[in-house]
């Protein structure tokens, strides 16, 4: 005996592959939005300020040093001279809610939205 699909078996198919796109794409991830500044705190102070938007290189000293970068909208800390360079590592970022952290420095890097009230990001 042969199976033959039925007219409503195609359309429940249809409708089922259907729903399955939809929720793809509604749990798809989004890009995070790009930052326009970052703050960086050491020893859980903030101590400065920086733009994204502005191209600049500077050290922030302390048990150790952290050469940061910022260019083209991304920032990274470049150079150091702590134990391991975790922090080198991490690479630029430049996504709201994203960070870099050197533990033996003390220092974190926050990317942060130009005028929100979102205190973190999660996800």
């Amino acid at each position: 005996m042969k199976l033959r699909f039925q007219k409503w078996d195609i359309a429940i198919f249809a409708a089922i592959a259907l729903l399955a796109i939809f929720v793809f794409v509604l749990f798809l991830p989004k890009n995070a939005e790009t930052g326009a500044y970052a703050e960086i705190y050491q020893n859980g102070q903030k101590i400065k300020t920086v733009s994204l938007k502005q191209n600049q290189t500077f050290t922030i000293e302390g048990v150790y040093c952290n050469t940061i970068t910022v260019e083209n909208g991304k920032i990274a800390v470049t150079d150091s001279d702590c134990p391991g360079m975790d922090c080198v590592h991490c690479g630029w970022i430049s996504g709201t809610g994203r960070s870099v952290v050197c533990l033996p420095n003390g220092l974190e890097i926050r990317v942060v939205a130009g005028s929100s009230d979102v205190d973190f990001v999660v996800g």
